[in-house]
């Protein structure tokens, strides 16, 4: 699918087929802008590896993601190794980052990241609505999550998608969705049938 697919795609008409994934790669940002969310495959390690280069160190949390291009790599392939990821990409550029791991796990953990020139966009939200989605497909039975207290934006995203707080150890809180949450089947719906939010 390229962007050009993505710019001419109306979703109020998008019944979806049986054909389609857990959820829409389509996706159109708060300004408007196609954006593509899709399974991670090889041939975007490289994208992804430079995005991660770049994250500025205000945006990172709890050690996390690492420094330096080793540092990142090797983050990287353990979590792609273990996991599913998803990744959002704007105009050819991996913009957006989600995972879950590990695969085995029934509650596997959960992260995000959203290059910081591509906050406030809603592509955060959309990645999570996508590892939701593929992670219920995949039969796992919840997501859990560890968050800074202090990352607000966090929070206030992970809340609105359902998580619950289930403990705090210092600065972390860890979160929570069961799959028995009706987000769960609202992020699995073809577009036309969403509600606004979903």
């Amino acid at each position: 699918m390229t962007p050009d697919t993505c710019s001419a795609w109306d979703p109020g008409n998008c019944e979806g087929t049986a054909e389609c994934p857990p959820r829409c790669p389509r996706f159109v940002d708060k300004r408007g802008e196609p954006v593509l969310v899709e399974p991670y495959t090889p041939s975007r390690f490289e994208d992804l590896v430079s995005m991660y280069e770049g994250y500025p160190d205000t945006h990172r949390s709890m050690g996390l993601p690492p420094v330096g291009r080793d540092r990142i790599e090797d983050w990287l392939e353990r979590l792609l190794e273990r996991g599913f990821a998803i990744i959002a990409v704007h105009d050819g550029n991996v913009v957006g980052h989600a995972t879950h791991a590990p695969r085995s796990s029934v509650e596997p953990q959960f992260v995000v990241f959203v290059d910081p020139a591509y906050h406030d966009r809603g592509i955060g939200s959309e990645c999570c609505r996508h590892v939701i989605a593929y992670a219920a497909d995949a039969g796992h039975e919840a997501l859990v999550l560890d968050v800074d207290a202090e990352n607000e934006r966090a929070c206030h995203v992970y809340r609105r998608m359902g998580f619950e707080a289930i403990a705090q150890d210092g600065g972390e809180i860890r979160m929570r969705l069961p799959f028995d949450e009706p987000i769960v089947e609202t992020v699995r719906l073809p577009p036309a049938e969403r509600p606004v939010s979903a």
